[in-house]
């Protein structure tokens, strides 16, 4: 796994396998958040599968797919939603991991200064700057 470090709350990484997910909950995380709809190509895991491996490890699970270059606001606010409720740490990820950053980069902007987000993402690897 690529896991990225963006703040003690929140990572995100590439596509996980179910596989993976019991080592997530003894990396200690609560929560996990796929941001990348099914069918996206054909070697990716269905997020019931991974829904499932998160039940059996005792981690929430949401999904929240986001096609490709198709992020709305409602998007956005979804993510705001979920963001508030999850139990954190969270792992968000998507196919690299920077649909999910600039999903929740996006969904905190109200609530995080703007420097300290693209400062957050770029030390864990995501260019951010022309986003927010």
């Amino acid at each position: 796994m690529d896991i990225r470090r963006v703040t003690p709350e929140l990572a995100v990484s590439p596509q996980i396998s179910p596989s993976e997910v019991a080592e997530l909950k003894a990396l200690g995380f609560a929560s996990v958040v796929c941001n990348r709809p099914d069918g996206e190509s054909f070697d990716q895991p269905t997020f019931a599968e991974v829904e499932a491996a998160a039940q059996a490890a005792g981690l929430v699970s949401a999904w929240l797919p986001v096609a490709g270059g198709g992020m709305t606001h409602d998007h956005v606010n979804a993510m705001k939603t979920l963001w508030a409720e999850l139990p954190k740490p969270v792992l968000a990820y998507c196919r690299s991991g920077t649909r999910s950053i600039t999903l929740w980069a996006l969904s905190q902007r109200d609530a995080i200064d703007r420097d300290a987000v693209v400062a957050a993402a770029r030390n864990a690897g995501y260019d951010l700057s022309s986003v927010l």
